[in-house]
């Protein structure tokens, strides 16, 4: 088996093994440069533009965790999980872009950011949708690459953004897309049967 045909197994077995896990084995550090690298893997998500739209807001204090939880509901994996990442969208990404082209011919660069620039100015809602759907991305990126590493995750939705962001200072520039907690699972997540692909997939046209 080639090297590449081994790293195309090991993606579908990250992919399939990943669960949503909700009971986590308190007091399981991370080591630093672990967390890096997962959150490192989740930065190479794609994104429009390349204006890398998420921010990763990283909770990892047991003290700052306790003050999450009446925000996520008094859901016991805000405390129990290692990390709580917080995926935020930049709903002024395009500011970015002078840099992301910072090193790109001029005549690109001139027209990549004139083009982003336009594209923001010309649809007042780009700037929410974008960061919206360019933070997913990079969120489930962000639980594949944590499984990868051996840690479990799960996508929460359940939260009083109002209060998260007034709790943590959260500058209006980013909008909460979504909390993950990471850690070790204490119970395994919950295989869950999935709708079968001719429910799911269109093919041509409707």
């Amino acid at each position: 088996m080639s090297s590449v045909e081994q790293k195309v197994v090991s993606a579908e077995e990250t992919i399939r093994s990943r669960h949503s896990v909700r009971k986590y084995q308190p007091g399981v550090t991370i080591p630093e440069e672990e967390l890096n690298e997962i959150l490192t893997l989740a930065s190479s998500a794609p994104s429009s533009w390349n204006l890398q739209h998420w921010r990763f807001l990283v909770v990892s204090e047991q003290a700052n965790k306790e003050r999450l939880l009446p925000i996520t509901y008094n859901q016991q994996q805000t405390v129990d999980a290692s990390v709580v990442v917080i995926v935020l969208g930049d709903l002024e990404a395009n500011q970015v872009a002078a840099t992301v082209y910072e090193k790109a011919a001029p005549e690109i660069r001139e027209m990549m950011i004139g083009q982003v620039n336009g594209a923001y100015a010309s649809n007042p809602g780009l700037a929410r949708d974008e960061a919206i759907r360019n933070a997913s991305l990079a969120a489930m990126q962000l639980m594949l690459a944590a499984k990868a590493k051996g840690y479990d995750t799960v996508p929460m939705g359940g939260y009083d953004s109002n209060a998260l962001v007034k709790e943590l200072s959260i500058p209006e520039r980013y909008v909460p897309v979504m909390i993950v907690p990471i850690g070790k699972a204490a119970a395994p997540g919950r295989p869950t049967d999935r709708l079968p692909l001719e429910h799911q997939v269109i093919r041509e046209s409707f």
